[in-house]
């Protein structure tokens, strides 16, 4: 049986840092940084608190892979990804928070 991943960025509240990560459990990740749970780590040091972008793939495989391509793109191309899935930059923690285990 295949796990399924996500890939995901976080930003902070003046929107000025993105952190793009890849995780099997997004709900629980998010968590994580929302309440850092690790805090030396960069979602931390600079409040990346706010899941504005995902993607779901079916293989954690694939989503290592997108997260490897993203993180290649320059800031503009990924304002344009985030703003194409989630115009006003919102929080989508409850959206996330609300889908079925």
């Amino acid at each position: 049986m295949e796990r399924g991943g996500c890939i995901y960025i976080m930003t902070n509240y003046q929107r000025t840092s993105l952190y793009i990560g890849v995780t099997s459990n997004l709900r629980s990740r998010i968590y994580e940084h929302q309440n850092k749970t690790y805090p030396t780590s960069f979602t931390a040091k600079y409040n990346l608190i706010f899941c504005v972008y995902y993607e779901v793939y079916t293989s954690i495989e694939e989503a290592i892979d997108r997260e490897k391509q993203l993180k290649k793109w320059n800031r503009a191309k990924k304002e344009v990804l985030i703003n194409n899935f989630n115009k006003s930059w919102d929080d989508l923690t409850d959206v996330i928070n609300e889908w079925d285990e």
